[in-house]
Order: C-alpha cells, then sequence, then structure tokens
C-alpha cells in the first residue's frame, strides 16, 4: 500500500516577510516646574523626577508655607551673651583711668584730696587748671612738649621712612645674604629696648652725645618691628607683575617706589608710623638715663620731676598740675590716631579677598 508524503509547510523567507513597523514612543511632557526658593523639597524633587511621575508628596494637600528664614552669616552672626559681656569689661577697663583722668584735672589740689575719685568737687577748675599747667616753671611743660615733639618727628618720622626703605628692599629683591638680614631682624624684634639701654648709654658717651637730643633721637630710628612689618607687608601688598610692567615701560626704580609702590604701601606706613609715633612719645627709660638737663625733658620725664616735687625738702606739691598735664598729653595722640585712622582701615582688608 502506498502511502503519500505529507506536504511540510515551509516557512517563507525573511526578505519576504513584511516589515514591522517600529513602535513611535509616547513623549509625555515634562510637569511644569514651581517656582519656588533655591534648594526647597518641591525643586529638588521636580529636578530629580524629571519627567516621571510627580512624587506623591505632590498629592498630599498643601501646607501652608511659612516665609523665608534669614540664614545666619559670619557678616550678621547671632548675638552671644558672654562676649558681649567681656567685650563690655574690657570697654570699662579701657575707659576707666580715661574718666578719673578728667575728672581730676577738673579739680583743684584741695579738691582732689577731699573728694571721691570718680566724681566731680564742688567748683570745676578745668581751664585754671591748663593755664597754670602751661605757665608754671616758666612754661617748663610747653618746653617739654616741644621737644617731645622734636623726638617724634625726628625718630618716629625717621624710623618710619627706614622701615619702609628697608622693608620694600627685602621683599621686592634679591640679592646674596637675605636670609642671614631676616634672622638678624627676627632676633632684634625677640630683644627688649631695656636690655641695650645701657649698652646704647655706655656708646654714648664714649662719643659724647649724651645729655643732647641725638642721644634720643638716634636710638629711636631703629625699630626692627617697624621693619618686619613692612617687610612682610610688602611682600603681600605690592604684586611683582606690576614692578615689572613699570620696568618694561622704563620706569626706573626711584620712580616705580614714589608712584606704584609707596601708594599700595600707605596702610602698613601709618600702622608703623603710629606705632613708632607712640613708642617715642611715651618712651621714658632711654631719656631717664641720657639726659639730665630739664631744658631737653620729653614730657614723661617733665611730668615725673613734678611730680616728685612732693617728695622734696620744701617741695611745692602740684598733683593737680601733673594730672592736669597727664591730659594734655594724651590730646595729640588721640588726634594722630583720628586723623590717621582712614589710612589704616583702607588696607585691613588688602590680601582677603582671591580673585
Amino acid at each position: 500500500m502506498t502511502t503519500s508524503p505529507v506536504p511540510v509547510p515551509v516557512p517563507a523567507p525573511a526578505s519576504a516577510a513584511t516589515p514591522a513597523t517600529p513602535a513611535t514612543p509616547v513623549s509625555t511632557p515634562a510637569p511644569a516646574v514651581r517656582t519656588s526658593a533655591v534648594g526647597s523639597p518641591d525643586a529638588r524633587a521636580e529636578a530629580a523626577g524629571g519627567a516621571g511621575t510627580r512624587p506623591a508628596a505632590d498629592s498630599a494637600p498643601k501646607r501652608r508655607r511659612r516665609g523665608p528664614r534669614s540664614p545666619r552669616s559670619p557678616l550678621a552672626p547671632r548675638p552671644s551673651v558672654p562676649l558681649t559681656l567681656v567685650t563690655g569689661l574690657v570697654l570699662v577697663y579701657t575707659l576707666l583711668p580715661l574718666v578719673w583722668l578728667f575728672i581730676n584735672a577738673t579739680k583743684d589740689q584741695k579738691g582732689l584730696l577731699n573728694s571721691f575719685g570718680l566724681w566731680f568737687a564742688d567748683d570745676v577748675n578745668l581751664w585754671d587748671n591748663i593755664s597754670r599747667t602751661l605757665s608754671y616753671d616758666d612754661g617748663a611743660f610747653v618746653r617739654w612738649l616741644l621737644n617731645t615733639l622734636l623726638y617724634v618727628v625726628a625718630g618716629a618720622g625717621g624710623a618710619t621712612v627706614l622701615a619702609v626703605l628697608g622693608g620694600y628692599a627685602l621683599a621686592k629683591f634679591a640679592f646674596p645674604g637675605r636670609r642671614a638680614v631676616f634672622a638678624v631682624v627676627l632676633g632684634a624684634v625677640a630683644v627688649p629696648g631695656t636690655a641695650l639701654a645701657v649698652p646704647t648709654f655706655l656708646m654714648f658717651s664714649r662719643m659724647g652725645l649724651t645729655n643732647t637730643p641725638w642721644a634720643v633721637i638716634i636710638p629711636s630710628l631703629i625699630s626692627p618691628f617697624g621693619l618686619y612689618l613692612m617687610w612682610v607687608f610688602a611682600a603681600e601688598a605690592v604684586p611683582t607683575e606690576l614692578l615689572e610692567a613699570a620696568r618694561i615701560d622704563g620706569s626706573g626704580e626711584l620712580r616705580t617706589f614714589f608712584r606704584i609702590a609707596l601708594p599700595l604701601l600707605m596702610p602698613g606706613t601709618v600702622t608703623v608710623l603710629l606705632f613708632s609715633t607712640v613708642a617715642t612719645w611715651n618712651n621714658y627709660f632711654l631719656p631717664l638715663i641720657m639726659i639730665k638737663d630739664p631744658e631737653w625733658y620729653p614730657l614723661t620725664l617733665g611730668l615725673n620731676a613734678w611730680n616728685a616735687q612732693a617728695q622734696t625738702a620744701g617741695g611745692e606739691p602740684v598733683f593737680d598740675l601733673v594730672i592736669t598735664g597727664s591730659l594734655l598729653t594724651i590730646v595729640p595722640i588721640v588726634a594722630v590716631f583720628l586723623l590717621l585712622q582712614r589710612y589704616w582701615q583702607s588696607g585691613l582688608a588688602a590680601g582677603s579677598v582671591k580673585e
């Protein structure tokens, strides 16, 4: 019996198959981003979700939003009660001697000894005390004031000039022995002035300069701290590229210093001038061992001589004039600080912002 073969279906070739149409992706429009504060939870959630579904928190009932809190910054820190108390104590400690000095300068000799130190007497004699101070002992106070101004202008002014020139040269010029000079300056800063007073006196006595103004002016010209301060300040305040650009344009070293470097060094110069002025104005030990003639006394030695009159036999106590003279002595220092304050404050933030 013959069986006929069962036909097997043959698959159609791939070329004959109808190409499938690719499915077109359905683009879902991204939800509109709501306007909110930078860094708020809504902004971060919508940025993270992108085109996906909105967070489930949006489906919850909306809560009433509070206003933005003012962030604390270093410019507006939270007030500190302990720090405020400490600052108040420092303020009282600083101003109390000045208040005592002013109050007692309004009293005469009798009221000074019979009244409370921090309150006025029955009568106010400030102007009378000032006139008596300026005319007592043939105007010795005025003479001492002029001597002090001479020592400050020549000594402190010269020390400032030398510190600016030396600090600029050490900061912007390379030369052999620069490290040795740096070590010497640091060592000189560490040595107190009183330790050098006796050797200085012996040297000046050999030279015949004691009991003269030069014995006070010449030692005041040396200010190791001022030199070190200007060295550090000039290294940061004066850009080397600016100096090189001036030299390329044909500017000499002196013109470059006076026209470019010196204006940039003004805050440091004023700082050194203030320190030198205060140190020379209040200098007591150096004039004490150098000067014996009252004609060349500074204010510090002159007021001390008036104060010592009560301890000498037959001496007249003039404590009221000593206090009034002390009040007049601090007035020029306060005036110098107020006049030079704008130059000083202009450079306090120099180099604090990096561009």
